[in-house]
């Protein structure tokens, strides 16, 4: 053996931990380094599926009804390894329902049921998602049975859906086609604790101010979906634990009629689990021993009865029947005083004063003994706070209007990171449009494009000013929520028109000349203004010597005012835009991760990121017309300058004090261009600066021209979902 390659270890031919640590050997060395995986997390590599599998046909050909009835069969299927609560797991559905559904925040349209994320980690072994591993156990059979058409993500939801059904709720609607996703989200910020359940203080500016919770984020806690059920870090106040319930869900995008809704209507049925002393229960799912398979949080005082099982450490159930839907929660909560006490695991709950025993719920496994029922903090705060109390006295004298609000904000919250009614599917979507689906009317297809081209070029509108508007139509896409694009021309509405990052005095001029040429035309203006993206990257590509067709798909249609919920398009403000060189003031953020967030967003690779920002700064289509970036003396064509100039050595680099940079030619010392971070990381970063050398050569001057036009073509078609077969 060489003496310089002994392994203690014995022998082992592999690097110990190399595998298995968290962090790849670049951010663990160098920190700071830009990391780009966030932009290949769920590529072809990761699918297992074949080349060819279009989710959406093979959703089409599911047999809904027998779906749906196969789900209500397993909920009153009890099975000796985790028995169900009353013999039914309507309650342990629900939460796995709500759960998935409930990491979405509003901010940056992350989280949510849409992708079935809540398989893997870290959701998958969040303090709050305890036990609900046992769930998708259970309905492994289900999915097992209709294969790839019936989507973890679609299953997950349904169940929580037939769960209220088969306890008695006529639920407002279910769609399916959502697609999974195969392994962790490497995109989302769930917060900067290295600890869950960390003090909440690491959330807040201000705990007393819910409001200063830093964004993105919606949860009070590490590891959790909403708030403290004992009370803020812990301590009892519903008052105030009311004031982050508001916060926190309005980050969730619910207002004060939809929470209180949703926290009585979750409360309806089922219980919650803590029914004795649990300090030895067993890793989460991604902690636990290889010979668990993965079947997390082992409870060793379980003994095959529902009555021992521990989640939240909290035990007992919130109404007299808890596996039907009634008015009993209203009942209880208003019907009684409530006081303060610990469950048996510790927890801090509230139990009423002076209930007699029959009033109270039977025991989850013995029908012959009654438990006490309890209360949240949370619970306490629908009393306690005057406006949630109004709110629940008008649901507690109108069963039927509670129902239907119910139903409406469980649909909201499970279906709301799908985007448009273009991506549901199945019998039971509901005709009605909701105005959170960014509902948009459909557009004409049956206009003369060659004359609306025509008339484009002819408008004096200059290449950059067509191509900038197109762009800040189309860039508000989010892929994480399919909200945004260019589709609904929303951008001449408020608030957008408006927007800092829009330049809206550019934006009116542009718009004054082409909202006539749409009246002209029969074309919608959401059409136009892609269109005259299309005329002026044409402009730009025949100005640098290529003859390249930018393609273009009609048939967008244009919002109004009444299809427009201003409020909610508040979040989808751009704060900075890489692809433009600008960000409204300065961040703790570099101005190339805040780049790298949205080119995830717009679901581009790195290599896609890469030739949109070389094209979009020799354009000179700049925030503002500035400089920075714009390393050519072609500008307004479209070539591929900014990588040859970028990558050449004759040039050097020097740093500014105001963040910004000098690129000085070396031979004579003056200064040749400036440029930000977000323009120097295509050199410095090497994988990046991998792919700027592609495009630098001399070669690939068509392929960057190529490579552009169908990167610019997928952000404006990145909202099409009539597109997608």
């Amino acid at each position: 053996m060489d003496g310089n390659n002994v392994d203690s270890t014995g022998g082992c031919p592999v690097m110990h931990g190399g595998n298995t640590e968290l962090g790849n050997p670049v951010t663990k060395w160098w920190p700071r380094a830009l990391n780009l995986d966030i932009l290949h997390q769920h590529g072809a590599r990761t699918n297992p599926m074949d080349p060819d599998y279009n989710h959406r046909e093979a959703v089409k050909g599911l047999d809904y009804e027998a779906v749906k009835n196969d789900v209500k069969a397993a909920m009153i299927d009890s099975q000796d390894w985790w028995p169900a609560d009353w013999g039914h797991y309507g309650g342990l559905m629900i939460r796995l329902a709500w759960h998935s559904a409930g990491s979405y925040r509003m901010g940056d349209g992350r989280g949510g049921a849409g992708s079935g994320n809540i398989r893997f980690a870290p959701l998958n072994s969040w303090p709050d998602n305890a036990s609900l591993d046992k769930a998708r156990r259970l309905l492994w059979p289900v999915k097992k049975k209709y294969g790839n058409a019936l989507s973890w993500a679609d299953l997950i939801i349904l169940a929580g859906n037939m769960a209220y059904e088969s306890m008695g709720l006529k639920t407002f609607g279910f769609g399916f086609g959502r697609e999974d996703i195969w392994g962790s989200e490497t995109d989302v910020n769930w917060g900067a604790e290295n600890e869950w359940l960390a003090p909440s203080e690491n959330r807040y500016a201000d705990l007393d101010e819910p409001n200063t919770m830093y964004n993105p984020l919606a949860a009070v806690h590490m590891g959790l979906i909403y708030v403290n059920p004992e009370g803020v870090n812990g301590n009892p106040d519903p008052a105030r634990t009311a004031l982050h319930v508001r916060e926190t869900f309005a980050r969730m995008a619910m207002n004060d009629e939809e929470t209180a809704a949703l926290t009585c209507g979750g409360h309806t049925v089922g219980k919650a689990h803590g029914g004795g002393d649990h300090a030895h229960i067993g890793a989460e799912p991604e902690g636990c021993p290889v010979h668990t398979q993965g079947f997390g949080w082992a409870n060793p005082g379980h003994k095959g009865k529902a009555t021992n099982a521990f989640t939240s450490g909290i035990e007992g159930a919130w109404t007299k029947h808890p596996t039907q839907w009634d008015m009993g929660y209203f009942d209880y909560l208003f019907g009684y005083e409530w006081e303060l006490t610990k469950s048996p695991a510790g927890a801090n709950q509230w139990k009423p004063i002076n209930m007699p025993d029959d009033e109270m719920p039977v025991d989850a496994t013995d029908p012959s003994a009654r438990r006490m029922p309890m209360m949240t903090d949370a619970d306490m705060a629908m009393k306690v706070d005057p406006i949630y109390n109004e709110i629940c006295q008008k649901f507690r004298a109108d069963p039927e209007y509670f129902a239907d609000t119910f139903g409406r904000a469980w649909f909201k919250l499970t279906h709301r990171d799908m985007g448009p009614k273009a991506n549901y599917y199945g019998p039971d979507v509901p005709a009605e449009d909701l105005i959170w689906q960014d509902p948009i009317p459909a557009g004409a297809t049956d206009y003369d494009m060659d004359a609306v081209k025509a008339k484009i070029a002819s408008s004096g509108l200059s290449a950059a000013e067509m191509i900038a508007t197109a762009w800040d139509s189309a860039r508000t896409f989010r892929g994480s929520d399919k909200r945004g694009g260019a589709n609904g021309a929303r951008i001449r509405l408020a608030p957008q028109k408006d927007w800092v990052a829009n330049e809206p005095e550019r934006l009116a001029k542009v718009l004054g000349i082409l909202e006539p040429i749409a009246s002209e035309t029969g074309a919608s203006l959401a059409d136009v203004i892609v269109l005259a993206g299309v005329v002026g990257l044409e402009q730009s590509i025949k100005a640098a010597g290529h003859s390249v067709t930018v393609p273009f798909a009609p048939g967008r249609g244009d919002a109004t005012e009444a299809h427009t919920d201003a409020e909610s398009f508040d979040v989808l403000e751009p704060l900075a835009c890489g692809f433009r060189n600008w960000q409204k003031e300065r961040y703790a953020v570099a101005p190339e991760e805040l780049m790298l967030d949205k080119a995830q967003l717009l679901g581009l690779t790195a290599a896609e990121m890469t030739v949109l920002i070389g094209g979009m700064r020799v354009l000179g289509v700049n925030h503002g017309n500035t400089k920075h970036g714009v390393f050519t003396d072609r500008e307004s064509q479209l070539t591929n300058d900014f990588f040859v100039n970028l990558t050449d050595m004759a040039y050097k680099w020097e740093p500014l004090d105001d963040g910004t940079y000098e690129i000085r030619d070396r031979a004579t010392d003056t200064t040749k261009w400036t440029a930000t971070s977000a323009d120097l990381v295509f050199g410095s970063n090497s994988i990046l600066r991998a792919y700027a050398e592609v495009y630098a050569q001399d070669d690939n001057g068509e392929k960057f021209v190529r490579d552009f036009v169908a990167a610019w073509t997928k952000v404006m078609n990145a909202d099409r979902f009539d597109l997608v077969a």
